[in-house]
């Protein structure tokens, strides 16, 4: 590869361009009327605008985004994270216009894509799933008996979903059937998908995944595990790896049973295998994400590696290392920064008038100060991934970045992070997913609100 046009915006652009800069590679970017000014489009070797600001006119067109590759002489694409990277139609026409697309392929993506079918898919396999429905839920009376089958409390989900939309946890006969028309509908608009299914909600449940990779020889190694367990709602803030309170004998067996999902679509690039685990260490495959992760970072941090450059380097038909290389060292935490009200997490679009990040920290920016964050895209800021020789340290390193770290302009979850590195509930690392609504619930509880 000589060229690779980057379809995605912010700071997954900027972390692929910089991998592309040290490995000689040319890079394009596009860009939306909103992003122009944005670092990732002047740092890239040729900046292309690709539309208006809404992202189904300009980071979705699938068409205008090959033809920009095509244009530019790119020999590839890297979709990022996000926007179209689980996009099976868009891998495959970038493959048909004799572009390589840096990620697995389009079937791998329909079959992992679809919620229900990797369910399916995984049981074959022999990978443990959460007890559900094993097909989708069309109709609330068909929801309710299966429902009460499953037992409640139960996740009602829809089936093409992601990123924590269509997912609703309900505890009874009467919050299903008033959320079931609901989560249709939500998915049908997000995911041109209404299907739904039924899972048991896991009580006390860790989010746990493992990274792995595939080439093109056979090859399939994991990179470890990442505990995602603080959440609000349903969506991930903060990661660490390695996952504290989790036995060697369960990392060896979830590390295991991802390879297993893997080998099962003969899986290529990057992607995650993402699992539910109860309060015993037993686990259950929730899905398998076909792209690079935000997330990443911790891994790198903790391995050595740089994920973008082994994504390239699949793509070019290059073998992985042998599994027994890879090793974990150290513990990394990430932390992700919204420009948004820290009480309610509602988005707080704006201009960053100033920027100041505390030490000891790998930053991962879509934005500089003067930059504005607008109301068009995910609200994420930057990334912050803090390493340390163990935990303790790195957590120590972490209550030192946020007690230095502001951003002024826009509201930011740093006040957020600044309390709650310092709880016992995150210090401990005993948590599960529930412990950031838990613990905000406390906190005002104990201020009286």
């Amino acid at each position: 590869m000589n060229k690779i046009l980057i379809a995605n915006r912010g700071e997954i652009a900027r972390r692929i361009i910089r991998t592309c800069d040290r490995l000689g590679i040319e890079t394009v970017a596009i860009h939306s009327e909103a992003d122009g000014d944005l670092p990732y489009a002047s740092e890239a070797t040729e900046a292309i605008l690709i539309g208006p600001n809404p992202v189904a006119q300009s980071y979705l067109q699938v068409d205008k985004i090959i033809e920009a590759a095509l244009a530019t002489g790119a020999d590839a694409i890297h979709p990022g994270y996000g926007l179209l990277s689980e996009n099976a139609e868009f891998a495959r026409k970038t493959e048909q216009a004799g572009l390589i697309f840096i990620g697995p392929s389009a079937d791998i993506m329909e079959k992992m894509g679809d919620k229900i079918e990797s369910r399916r898919t995984m049981i074959q396999a022999g990978v443990p799933v959460v007890p559900g429905t094993e097909e989708g839920v069309h109709e609330l009376e068909e929801a309710l008996a299966k429902a009460e089958a499953i037992g409640y409390p139960v996740m009602l989900k829809a089936s093409a979903g992601g990123g924590g939309i269509g997912m609703v946890r309900c505890d009874n006969e009467q919050a299903l059937s008033q959320q079931f028309v609901s989560v249709k509908n939500r998915a049908k608009a997000y995911f041109g998908d209404d299907v739904v299914f039924l899972e048991k909600f896991i009580a006390n449940a860790r989010h746990i995944e493992v990274q792995i990779f595939g080439d093109k020889h056979g090859n399939i190694v994991h990179l470890f595990e990442r505990n995602c367990s603080v959440q609000r709602r349903n969506q991930k803030v903060i990661e660490e790896s390695p996952s504290p309170h989790l036995p060697q004998d369960a990392r060896l067996r979830l590390c295991e049973a991802a390879l297993q999902a893997a080998r099962a679509v003969g899986y290529t690039n990057a992607g995650t295998v993402e699992f539910i685990v109860d309060e015993k260490n037993e686990f259950y495959f929730l899905e398998m994400n076909t792209r690079l992760q935000v997330e990443h970072p911790v891994t790198e941090q903790v391995t050595g590696y740089d994920l973008v450059e082994w994504q390239i380097d699949v793509a070019n038909g290059k073998e992985l290392p042998p599994q027994d290389s890879i090793q974990s060292h150290g513990h990394a935490i990430e932390f992700r920064i919204y420009a948004e009200d820290p009480k309610t997490f509602f988005p707080s679009p704006g201009k960053l008038e100033s920027i100041m990040w505390g030490q000891d920290a790998r930053i991962e920016s879509g934005y500089e100060q003067g930059n504005a964050v607008t109301p068009f895209y995910d609200p994420m800021i930057s990334k912050v991934i803090i390493t340390g020789s163990d935990r303790i340290d790195a957590i120590r390193k972490s209550q030192n970045f946020f007690n230095h770290a502001t951003i002024t302009g826009v509201k930011t979850n740093i006040p957020l992070f600044k309390e709650f590195v310092e709880s016992q509930e995150f210090v401990n690392g005993d948590y599960a997913t529930s412990v950031l609504p838990k613990w905000l619930e406390k906190t005002k509880e104990e201020q009286g609100l």
